[in-house]
């Protein structure tokens, strides 16, 4: 059975992990302040659920999913990634995370700057633009009408079918905008961040989205 790290887990690191433990994955899960803050958390996963620390649960993970402050991605531990896909759910807040220049300036995307942390990595945006709580309730059936949709992104095509497999079974259906250069397009305060949409509003609202605000 397919493994996934969790590195964060605050408001979407615990959502996914618990849909993904609903869909038979393996979760290893991790948090800044270390495993022993998450009893709680892993005996509501149940038995496919564990706490690790961060650099376990990027060596545990067939793929990861990073899930913490942007402020703190450079914690995020480079070697045991090497190889692997890496889900970034990161959103710039500078009320929290300071000002980053080239975020404001438009030179950078928060997922690029994971990409150059994490070189030999393959990351792919996702999960940034969904409230938390509705990562769990809003998905529905393939086929469904006016399936809710969220968008990926990545330099690497296989990590974002990867994304775009994962989205399917958490039941949402998947816009890929194309490279990381273009994830500023459902980054916070676009059009299409945290609303629902359906794959054409999805579409509409990437295209319509600023590149500086």
């Amino acid at each position: 059975m397919t493994t996934i790290g969790i590195i964060g887990a605050g408001h979407i690191g615990s959502q996914v992990a618990r849909k993904a433990v609903e869909l038979g994955y393996d979760v290893v899960i991790s948090n800044s302040r270390g495993p022993e803050t998450l009893t709680e958390l892993v005996t509501e996963l149940g038995p496919r659920a564990r706490a690790a620390t961060s650099a376990e649960a990027a060596a545990a993970g067939d793929f990861a999913v990073v899930t913490v402050p942007l402020k703190n991605y450079r914690d995020i531990p480079v070697k045991p990634l090497a190889g692997k896909v890496v889900i970034d759910t990161n959103n710039y807040y500078w009320e929290r995370d300071g000002r980053i220049p080239a975020l404001d300036n438009g030179d950078a995307t928060t997922s690029g700057l994971l990409q150059e942390h994490l070189p030999e990595s393959k990351v792919a945006k996702g999960f940034n633009h969904i409230m938390a709580s509705e990562i769990t309730t809003d998905g529905t059936p393939t086929g469904t009408e006016n399936r809710r949709a969220l968008a990926t992104a990545s330099d690497y095509p296989e990590a974002a079918e990867l994304v775009a497999r994962l989205y399917d079974e958490f039941g949402f259906d998947t816009v890929n905008i194309g490279l990381l250069d273009e994830s500023w397009r459902v980054e916070r305060d676009r059009p299409a961040y945290v609303i629902r949409q359906n794959e054409a509003e999805l579409k509409e609202n990437l295209a319509n989205a600023q590149r500086t605000i």
